[in-house]
């Protein structure tokens, strides 16, 4: 289950602007996962509960954008998102395609609070 892996990587992410930012508090962490980067959504969030129960970022969640496949037509360069394994344009019904998305797994943000300075 490679999602521990990948959860521990998102944690170690988080930690590193934790120390660059000791009085914040952090309450979410955005990942972008694409529909073919074979990452199982059920088993990260899992696994990140797991890791983060009884931290200092027990409170941390974990907020998914699930990206689906997507294809470019060679023929008439029309970008779609790929439905039922049809790699096929749906614009002109050529069969020539490339991938260009699907395979994302990024984080996208970190939503943090910091404490007010008082002037």
């Amino acid at each position: 289950m490679h999602e521990v892996g990948i959860a521990a990587s998102i944690l170690e992410s988080v930690e590193t602007e934790a120390r660059r930012r000791p009085d914040a508090r952090f309450a979410a962490v955005g990942v972008r996962i694409g529909e073919l980067s074979n990452v199982d959504q059920d088993a990260l969030t899992f696994a990140f509960e797991a890791l983060t129960r009884k931290t200092s970022l027990e409170n941390l969640k974990l907020e998914v954008e699930w990206c689906p496949r997507r294809q470019k037509c060679l023929d008439c360069k029309e970008e779609f998102a790929v439905k039922e394994f049809d790699l096929s344009c749906p614009k002109c019904g050529g069969g020539k395609t490339s991938c260009i998305g699907g395979t994302e797994l990024d984080i996208a943000y970190l939503e943090l609070e910091e404490p007010c300075v008082k002037l």
